[in-house]
């Protein structure tokens, strides 16, 4: 379930670095956060949906390697990014 095209220019727009940034790891980590707050929204009401928890455990994978590279990039960003999106407690 992709997300919805307003939302996803919105999620982009608060997490970009600068004017025309789309594929920095801060946006595609909000960007999976969104989808994967959506999807676990969905498995509220449809407990047998198997495949399409096998595609939310993808975004989850992919989002952590993110984070990881990130924070061997730049730890700075990294905390600041993980705070901004309430992960990691």
């Amino acid at each position: 379930m992709p997300l919805a095209g307003e939302k996803k220019t919105g999620v982009i727009e608060d997490y970009r670095t600068h004017g025309t940034d789309t594929g920095s790891p801060e946006v595609q980590v909000a960007v999976l956060s969104a989808r994967i707050t959506e999807l676990q929204e969905h498995f509220r009401t449809h407990k047998q949906d198997h495949h399409s928890r096998q595609g939310l455990l993808k975004m989850v994978g992919r989002r952590r390697r993110l984070l990881t590279y990130l924070k061997k990039k730049d730890l700075e960003r990294y905390q600041q990014l993980i705070t901004r999106l309430g992960l990691r407690k």
